[in-house]
């Protein structure tokens, strides 16, 4: 139910105020963090106050009488009182501070005027044993006079100010001659709109009226009432100077006070208030996954940019190619190959080992550092996921989204690093078929060293003049020269032979580094980017349901 739809005469039930308050309290609890603090003043002085109100009895009702200068409120307040406890005079502002009128015993309505802040000297008690029951029906009725809204004195606006954020109920005082002030119905009447369940306007000194006139300035007053909001709110002419005009005024606080409902009432109307200010900052609910798949890949895209993935995929395909070279190549050239550094740990990325102690201590790669275009492409992104959540949203959060993105940025070039440093590229194993190939590379090569050490042996032999060998002929070719020649060609091919099946493996290692590498950097992205935007859109979901009991809907 909102703010126009709440009934101005229906009782408040104290537990349900009490759920509203709560429910008041943990949206600021999950909002302060987020929204600028101008937004919740009113939020945090209501709880702060509604906690201080309920504490204190609420078998006493505050009634306050405001006015402007001559509008006559003191003479009412001591008419109603009957006596002259606050000062009527022509010099202006006469009332400079609050007087207090406690119908009952006092003590109890101390700590509660020590809360409106009405000084000691100026509390009054009306009711006495010479009153008998006359007074009764009032009892309980803690009456104030302020001082004049309109006061030539700042410092008596400013009481007055403070003390209607205080009271339990407002009974405003008008003259026939400025009950139409501007002053009056735009600083304060429409100020209080909320609050036509709490609010009386006496029109007095209408016994300068004829009842004609006084049915004429009652209707104008209304329909300025309505204008301002208080549709619904009493209208009652009285004087302070004919006694007989003063029962209307004198039976509404009798009810105000034998209903003790003003108290629960002016909180649930400051609630009303503060849900209808708040409601600028929630709108529409917020998606489960605001932050939608395709904004996160450009995000992870720039970072994987950023922490030199290609860069390490490439580096990871140059380091299968030299590997496999070292273990299939023909072994002659193999120490060639070894002399040449590996790119993987040219970069400091050495292989994963899973059986090696855990420790948090991770070195730091030589991947080359982002440049300016990077760092701008990742700022760029940031700056996207915190939009795209932004979207939907108030625009009162967007500061609170793109502070929540930017929040940990300062991180992302350590946390990518060691992203990088971490990740297991499937370096750490060599695939069984390069041991093949290896042991059929020295058995290639043994057949040659075992063909040449046949020849030679053989002109040795000649040289020292000895019996020569019957050197085998396989066809028209003698056995060694076939074991010399079919031991280095036969390596020789076998390498080419290889040398499409470890590019194939190459290309295939590079793409399984470059996933593994995006999903490390893609964690890190959620991490360090998604995570904190993500926190701030649960609060706004948490505020949001929040702000939705506080309005009672």
């Amino acid at each position: 139910m909102n703010v126009a739809q709440r009934v101005p005469g229906k009782r408040v039930d104290g537990d349900e105020l009490a759920r509203r308050l709560e429910a008041l309290s943990r949206f600021l609890r999950v909002a302060d963090p987020y929204l600028p603090d101008s937004d919740l003043v009113a939020a945090h002085t209501l709880v702060e106050r509604a906690g201080n109100r309920l504490s204190l009895s609420l078998d006493h009702t505050v009634v306050a009488l405001a006015g402007s200068t001559g509008s006559g409120k003191s003479s009412l307040f001591n008419a109603l009182a009957r006596f002259k406890l606050s000062q009527v005079g022509v010099r202006r502002p006469t009332t400079g501070t609050a007087h207090a009128c406690v119908w009952g015993p006092l003590e109890p309505a101390n700590r509660l005027l020590d809360w409106v802040g009405v000084l000691p000297r100026q509390r009054f008690v009306r009711e006495s044993a010479l009153d008998g029951d006359d007074e009764a029906a009032l009892r309980g009725l803690v009456l104030l006079d302020l001082p004049d809204f309109d006061s030539v004195e700042r410092s008596h606006q400013l009481e007055v100010d403070r003390l209607l954020g205080l009271v339990d109920q407002i009974v405003w005082v008008v003259d026939p001659q400025k009950y139409g002030d501007r002053v009056l119905h735009r600083a304060y009447l429409s100020q209080f709109s909320a609050h036509s369940g709490v609010t009386i306007v006496v029109l007095n000194q209408a016994d300068r009226l004829t009842p004609g006139d006084t049915e004429v300035v009652l209707g104008d007053l209304t329909r300025l009432l309505e204008e301002d909001g208080l549709t619904g709110t009493p209208v009652i002419a009285s004087s302070a100077k004919q006694p007989g005009m003063l029962r209307e005024l004198r039976s509404a606080l009798e009810s105000t006070v034998a209903n003790r409902q003003a108290a629960l009432r002016r909180l649930s109307a400051d609630l009303d208030a503060v849900a209808e200010q708040l409601g600028g900052t929630i709108g529409p609910p917020a998606a489960e996954d605001e932050v939608d798949r395709a904004t996160v890949r450009q995000l992870c895209d720039a970072l994987a940019e950023s922490a030199g993935v290609p860069g390490v995929a490439d580096a990871t395909a140059g380091a299968y190619r030299h590997r496999a070279a070292a273990a299939t190549g023909w072994p002659l050239v193999r120490g060639l190959r070894r002399l040449r550094p590996d790119p993987l740990r040219r970069l400091h990325l050495e292989p994963v080992k899973t059986d090696a102690v855990s420790t948090d201590v991770v070195p730091r790669t030589s991947v080359p550092e982002a440049d300016a275009a990077q760092k701008s492409a990742v700022g760029l992104s940031v700056r996207a996921v915190a939009a795209r959540a932004a979207a939907p949203l108030p625009e009162v959060w967007a500061p609170a989204l793109n502070t929540a993105a930017r929040s940990r940025a300062a991180d992302l070039p350590d946390a990518l690093d060691r992203a990088v440093a971490q990740t297991d590229l499937g370096m750490e194993r060599s695939p069984f078929w390069w041991r093949v190939a290896g042991i059929l590379q020295w058995v290639l090569l043994a057949t040659a060293t075992a063909g040449l050490a046949w020849l030679v042996l053989g002109y040795v032999l000649t040289a020292l003049g000895l019996p020569e060998f019957d050197d085998p002929q396989v066809g028209a070719v003698p056995l060694p020269t076939l074991l010399l020649l079919g031991g280095i060609l036969g390596g020789l091919l076998l390498w080419l032979l290889l040398r499409p099946v470890i590019e194939a493996g190459a290309r295939r290692a590079r793409r399984r580094a470059e996933k593994r590498l995006r999903a490390a950097v893609t964690d890190v992205g959620r991490g360090y980017v998604v995570a904190p935007v993500r926190e701030v859109l649960n609060a706004y979901a948490q505020a949001r349901e929040a702000l939705a009991v506080v309005r009672a809907e």
